[in-house]
């Protein structure tokens, strides 16, 4: 039998077969490296929900950047994030240098004559901006000589947090000087809501960080049921393969616009058809396991990131079939309805819950209430129940 590859990619931050609903973010950010120094969409900070693609468009702007031949510095905001940017940055200075011995003798850079032996003997600088500069000097004036189009640099950083605020502040502060001095720079940064909002707040009507508040905000959510359907659809028929009608409408259902669920889903259905077309038992087996891959892969780690009253909130919510009325909540935890919308406000900031209409919340992420279901009572999540098996606050 002709085994045939599967097409989808059910890991978080691998970049699907077909990337559907965020042609209009990533043709802005096109723009703006045509049109050169200036435009706004040059500093993007992309925000969103686990799982709802913001890594993923990260991998696309970079590879916007790499068409247009720019240099890309990929890094994640772990601790040292700024020095390894500076000494990537470096590294590609110095092997940019080799690669263009044949074509050019010498250059001026930073004011001063420097040959190739000084180059490759040279220790990076002490700060990120000098490295920076003279790396973006350096293109500047390669491509001046070389007649070809500007060269700029693209750095990108996934997982931003609140944690690493100081260096996310030094970071910023290169970054503002360079974009007043019209270099050819472009940031693309990502992160979850809860651990982006403290970075952007005001701390005594002063904000360090002001770069990411002037940045272009790209707030990523649900994408539309046709272009799930094309998330699904196209990359099977590349593979071979067809759906079946049925098949593919209850797949594009239990999707419910999550851009991860669509590989998910698809990879799942994919593994189970027996036959060339997915059928609907395929679909119902594939959309099953992708909803536990779904708790495994998004909803335990977005539980753990939460306070044990805020996970008490989502488990109150989770007796109800649809939307919550916030007054009930309250009173299912026995606290004020002014107290429960301290923590409703927090779920909404961190966007584990939406409202959808006065009074009533319902649940961001997809089949969040079935997890919750089936884990109230797991003492991973510190839960506190009540005597009547209620969900309570810790001390109540």
């Amino acid at each position: 039998m002709n085994r045939k590859k599967n097409p989808f990619r059910a890991s978080l931050g691998a970049t699907p077969p077909v990337l559907v609903g965020r042609s209009e973010v990533i043709e802005d950010f096109a723009l703006a490296l045509d049109e050169g120094p200036g435009f706004h969409e040059r500093v993007t900070l992309v925000t969103g929900t686990r799982g709802i693609g913001k890594t993923v468009l990260l991998n696309a702007l970079e590879d916007t950047a790499e068409e247009r031949s720019w240099w890309v510095i990929s890094e994640t905001a772990t601790p040292g994030f700024v020095n390894r940017i500076r000494d990537t940055a470096y590294r590609r200075m110095v092997g940019h240098l080799r690669e263009t011995r044949q074509k050019l003798s010498s250059f001026t850079l930073a004011g001063y004559a420097l040959n190739w032996e000084d180059a490759e003997t040279h220790h990076p600088d002490t700060t990120l901006r000098d490295v920076l500069t003279e790396f973006l000097d350096l293109q500047h004036q390669l491509d001046e000589r070389l007649g070809q189009e500007p060269v700029g640099l693209l750095i990108t950083i996934d997982e931003l947090h609140y944690s690493v605020s100081d260096e996310v502040i030094d970071f910023g502060t290169v970054i503002q000087h360079l974009v007043r001095e019209n270099a050819d720079i472009a940031v693309a940064m990502a992160g979850i809501p809860a651990a982006v909002k403290p970075l952007l707040a005001s701390k005594e009507a002063q904000n360090p960080v002001t770069f990411l508040r002037r940045a272009n905000r790209v707030e990523l959510g649900a994408v539309s049921d046709e272009d799930v359907e094309t998330g699904l659809v196209k990359p099977v028929e590349a593979a071979g393969r067809s759906w079946d009608p049925q098949a593919c409408g209850a797949a594009v259902a239990a999707c419910g616009g999550y851009p991860f669920m669509i590989q998910l889903v698809g990879q799942w259905s994919f593994h189970y058809a027996q036959g060339d077309v997915i059928e609907a038992d395929a679909a119902e087996r594939g959309i099953a396991k992708a909803q536990r891959k779904l708790g495994q892969l998004v909803h335990e780690p977005a539980l753990a990131d939460l306070s044990d009253v805020d996970r008490t909130y989502l488990a109150a919510m989770a007796r109800d079939d649809g939307p919550s009325r916030t007054a009930e909540i309250a009173e299912r935890l026995s606290v004020s309805p002014q107290y429960a919308n301290q923590y409703r406000r927090r779920l909404m900031e961190a966007e584990m819950i939406l409202p959808v209409k006065t009074g009533y919340v319902d649940f961001e992420l997809p089949y969040m209430r079935d997890y919750l279901r089936e884990h109230i009572v797991n003492d991973a999540f510190s839960l506190v129940l009540g005597e009547d098996g209620q969900p309570r606050l810790p001390g109540l």
